[in-house]
């Protein structure tokens, strides 16, 4: 599938804001995953794992050698892959991933997705530098590319990535196996589909300013802006369209300022007249996610995630890593194991019921339904009330004014669930 093909363009929003950009000693991190209108994202819990010497992994299209010990995390994925768009780990690691296109082609077969590479960030990471190294070293060792879309026709990009935990940030950015990366420790960043880092590098592949010389793309005098020597100098309509909505993203971000809680930053994913919450005809935001990360190491942190297409009609379900984990069936896609047609050769031949219980009933209510705009803001309201109770509740939980028993805590996104599943029937 080339790249205009598309009907709309395919797009993603990280955000992250730290004190003072924040309104209390926290991070709060937020992603809007933008993605086909009729892919299934689910939200899937792994526990912490000791693996032994030799094992392997096997990632969307790759096998990987295995870690000795993978972290536990809790992912926001498209049902039919191994990797994740979104998701944090035990230790208050978050990633997000934006898919982009630049001068430096694209990967002829498979290789790592974005997706894996989030994923794999999480599950060896200790903290948001510990991820970045992970990534930048798999990017470099196995490369990008193989097919981002459950579609015969092959759809592929490049990825841009936020990392971030209670400390600092990163924006990772790549173009082939290279790469920049920008640290972040205070005020408010956020990435969309297209490069962003300039002259403020951190860190790089250590062969990036010798291969943009070499390729006629920078010519090695004055300062070496990662974005101007590596962006296509026609952008496709998809990035063009990124581009306001990364300055509406960022104006967004300046105009709370000092003030950005976990609503505030709900509240952005789920504004569309900026097409941060998209709604066209090809794509949509079909899941988010938002994370809240105390700089006081003994507090929790706290990941919201809606399992469901479009924020503004979904409520964002809290999730708190404690011991004794319970699943969550109703927010998980069935499995199909060997049998599943993306891992059959040739994939992608034919394609398998991936709705879980959640989305079924959250689709039946919000698309079959004819709601007038009276019955959608009644909704609405609902929706925001169950949301309002379990924010009002993990603002205590931080505030020390209440205490919850880890069990409780473990059913928290569970029962979130099926108060929301209550209001749709």
């Amino acid at each position: 599938m080339a790249d205009g093909d598309l009907a709309a363009p395919c797009s993603c929003d990280c955000f992250v804001a730290f004190p003072p950009a924040s309104a209390s000693q926290a991070v709060i991190f937020g992603k809007n995953s933008d993605r086909p209108r009729n892919e299934v994202q689910e939200v899937v819990y792994f526990p912490a794992a000791v693996h032994l010497p030799g094992s392997k992994v096997k990632c969307t299209y790759l096998e990987l050698n295995q870690a000795e010990v993978t972290h536990a995390v809790i992912l926001s994925r498209p049902a039919w892959l191994w990797g994740a768009e979104m998701g944090a780990n035990e230790h208050g690691v978050c990633i997000g991933n934006e898919a982009v296109w630049t001068k430096e082609p694209i990967t002829e077969g498979e290789a790592l997705l974005g997706m894996d590479l989030v994923r794999l960030g999480l599950e060896r990471g200790l903290s948001a530098r510990d991820a970045l190294y992970t990534i930048t070293q798999l990017l470099e060792q196995y490369g990008q590319g193989g097919s981002c879309m459950e579609d015969p026709a092959s759809f592929t990009y490049h990825n841009t990535f936020l990392l971030t935990d209670r400390k600092e940030a990163w924006v990772l950015e790549t173009a082939g196996c290279y790469w920049a990366a920008q640290r972040i420790q205070g005020g408010s960043r956020n990435i969309s589909n297209q490069l962003s880092i300039t002259i403020d590098i951190s860190a790089e592949h250590p062969e990036l300013r010798k291969h943009a010389q070499c390729q006629g793309w920078w010519s090695g005098e004055g300062d070496f802006n990662f974005s101007a020597a590596f962006s296509l100098i026609k952008q496709p309509v998809r990035m063009e369209a990124a581009k306001a909505r990364y300055r509406a993203g960022r104006e967004l971000l300046k105009k709370n300022e000092g003030l950005i809680t976990i609503e505030t930053m709900m509240d952005i994913l789920r504004n569309k007249e900026s097409g941060i919450c998209m709604d066209s005809e090809g794509f949509c935001t079909t899941a988010s996610m938002v994370s809240l990360l105390p700089q006081d190491p003994t507090l929790p942190c706290v990941h919201f995630f809606t399992a469901t297409p479009d924020p503004s009609m979904s409520v964002y379900k809290p999730f708190i890593f404690v011991p004794h984990i319970t699943p969550i069936p109703m927010a998980m896609s069935p499995c199909f194991g060997d049998q599943d047609p993306v891992k059959k050769i040739p994939r992608f031949q034919t394609k398998v019921e991936r709705r879980h219980q959640l989305y079924k009933t959250h689709q039946t209510a919000i698309q079959n339904k004819k709601f007038s705009q009276e019955e959608t803001e009644k909704l609405q309201q609902m929706m925001q009330n169950v949301e309002r109770q379990s924010l009002l509740a993990m603002k205590d939980l931080l505030d020390r004014r209440i205490t919850i028993h880890p069990e409780e805590l473990s059913d928290l996104f569970f029962d979130c669930v099926e108060a929301e599943m209550k209001l749709y029937k």
